[in-house]
């Protein structure tokens, strides 16, 4: 910031303002757009002008009039609320924040420009969506409600009767409050250019079957449709009506005993995204007529066993991307690496206990790892849940997946006999060779990864933007070597670590790049509220919260037992310190409410 005041042109006799405002539009990149801004008082000005899309990583890292203050016009938007991490392992109070409504506020009032709003972890009010349907209802063109809570379906009926211009109405995974289908009758009555529409994963089961058939006979550019549970026999004329699908997800088989009723069922000719809920052998062979058409496949709920998954994974060598269970076993990812050279995105959750006992092949360790990383060279994210891994599969990735950006494996815990750990070496390996890499996640065990290995993984996580990390390391001594690396690391999440309050306020100065820490289940000591001020700094908001009632989840899912470990949340914030705060989020005693002051609104 220090050339601010100086002006475009002259900035080592270079680039005439002329020049950069035509350059400027072409500049996407939100790093190339941060690192354009800071040259001078000229650029920082173009940039402010030209942007056109702003993700806000945390909804309390700045204030809504102070965005609308610097990109007056803005057509795209994202916010992120609630930590990830423990929003998805059900950790943080419900209320503790992450409310859209001073956003919506600000958006109706003053972003003139913007067509396209995502919002991910948020809670959001009818209200909310009553004023972006009166204020922006004639330009809105994208509306991502994403693992959202807090509003019900009068609130879509409002965008559905109001934002006639919308072309993605997106919803998935979010707890919406079902009075009525009348929503989606609004949404067909009114909108004739929907190309996208995603209410998969809600219990949304009120939704007519005329209402689809009618919004897919009046948006004829349909392409994306992603529904609740459906009886996939009661589809066929939405099947007729939407022929320009390209991607369906939800429907589901209820008389899965006569598997020829199906036959009846006639997808659309360019569909090449499927995912359909309860399938079983017996209908599988629904989807063998245009496998081969197939570029992503969701089998994550389906109710299929090991060798189910391995027909039907040989019958798709275009796939590209695939969603499924552990219970594809290792026999599955070598049939995988055999057939799917194509293959750039591998998600694998972990399947119910019950389900592994009754397929014994269904669990994936570093047979099945080893055979991917050689078969599928073009791999570019792997999220995996495995039973068992060794330092030769993970050597085995740093050598074969050049093109891995983003990388996540969690050890579960139902093995007792693990075949090689700690993983040091197989870790660095991964590292060194996966030079792409901007994600990266790590939980293990205690044992999995010593303080070597952690140390490895700051000196070679040169471009890793955003980390988790669960039971690594064996010390103090372990963070702190890992904090002198990761010059790239923005986001930080950790989870069952040994370490200490005054490490982790060390570890979070010395990481120069972090922009946010969240921290369940550290060694709290007697002086740890006090050692946190360690990290205090301008603009550095700091939370503790407490678990809540004795309930945590560990890395399998599993409910268990909890003495209400604290989370540490802080992040960096132009807005100052939040004004929302629920009890909930205050676990200091009175007696200590100086410490806490002191940690919530450090001195200037």
């Amino acid at each position: 910031m220090n050339n601010l005041n100086c002006s475009g042109c002259g900035v080592g006799g270079g680039m005439s303002d002329v020049v950069l405002e035509c350059v400027m539009p072409y500049i996407h990149d939100p790093r190339d757009r941060d690192a354009v801004s800071l040259v001078c008082r000229r650029w920082y000005e173009l940039d402010a002008i030209t942007r056109k899309h702003v993700t806000i990583a945390l909804c309390y890292s700045t204030s809504p009039d102070r965005l609308q203050r610097r990109f007056k016009h803005l057509e795209s938007l994202k916010m992120k609320g609630k930590p990830r991490a423990a929003m998805f392992l059900n950790l943080i109070p419900e209320d503790w924040g992450g409310f859209v409504t001073p956003w919506v506020n600000e958006i109706a009032e003053s972003f003139n420009c913007l067509k396209s709003l995502h919002f991910r972890r948020m809670i959001v009010k009818d209200s909310d969506l009553e004023l972006l349907a009166r204020s922006r209802g004639r330009v809105l063109e994208v509306l991502k409600l994403d693992k959202c809570s807090g509003f019900s379906t009068d609130g879509l009926s409002h965008i559905g009767r109001s934002c006639r211009q919308l072309r993605t109405l997106f919803l998935e995974e979010s707890g919406i409050v079902e009075k009525d289908g009348d929503w989606l009758h609004e949404l067909a009555t009114n909108n004739s250019v929907l190309q996208t529409l995603n209410f998969y994963m809600t219990d949304l089961t009120k939704v007519r079957l005329e209402d689809l058939e009618l919004l897919a006979k009046n948006c004829r550019s349909l392409v994306s449709v992603k529904i609740s549970e459906f009886e996939l026999l009661e589809l066929v004329g939405f099947f007729r009506s939407a022929s320009a699908i390209e991607e369906f997800c939800g429907g589901s088989f209820n008389e899965p005993d006569q598997p020829g009723k199906y036959s009846a069922v006639i997808f659309p000719p360019k569909l090449c995204r499927l995912g359909l809920t309860y399938m079983e052998k017996n209908v599988m062979s629904i989807v063998f007529p245009f496998a081969s058409l197939l570029k992503k496949l969701d089998l994550l709920y389906v109710l299929l066993g090991t060798e189910d998954h391995c027909v039907l994974v040989q019958r798709c060598p275009n796939l590209e991307v695939l969603e499924t269970r552990n219970v594809i076993g290792d026999r599955g990812l070598e049939v995988l690496a055999q057939s799917c050279k194509r293959l750039k995105r591998l998600r694998i959750e972990r399947g119910a206990d019950e389900q592994e006992m009754e397929d014994v092949d269904g669990r994936v360790s570093q047979r099945g790892l080893i055979a991917l990383a050689q078969g599928c060279l073009e791999l570019e994210y792997i999220a995996v849940y495995v039973s068992d891994i060794s330092n030769a599969a993970l050597e085995h990735m740093g050598a074969y997946s050049k093109n891995l950006n983003d990388f996540r494996l969690v050890l579960l815990e139902q093995e007792d006999m693990i075949t090689d750990l700690p993983l040091d070496n197989g870790v660095r390996a991964l590292l060194r060779g996966c030079e792409k890499l901007q994600r990266f996640g790590l939980y293990l065990r205690p044992g999995g990864l010593t303080d070597v290995g952690l140390g490895y993984i700051g000196q070679y996580s040169r471009h890793v933007r955003w980390m988790i990390l669960g039971s690594v390391g064996e010390s103090d001594e372990g963070l702190l070597a890992f904090s002198t690396g990761c010059p790239s690391l923005q986001k930080l999440e950790m989870r069952a670590c040994c370490f200490t309050e005054s490490a982790l306020a060390r570890a979070a100065l010395q990481l120069t790049s972090l922009r946010y820490l969240w921290v369940n289940g550290y060694r709290e000591t007697s002086a740890g509220h006090r050692d946190l001020l360690t990290m205090v700094r301008p603009f550095w908001n700091i939370e503790l919260i407490s678990s809540g009632k004795g309930v945590a989840v560990n890395n399998t899912g599993e409910n268990t037992a909890s003495e209400n470990q604290a989370h540490i949340l802080a992040y960096y914030s132009l807005a100052g310190p939040r004004t929302d705060f629920p009890d909930s989020v205050k676990p200091l005693d009175p007696a200590r409410t100086s410490v806490w002051r002191a940690l919530r609104d450090p001195p200037t």
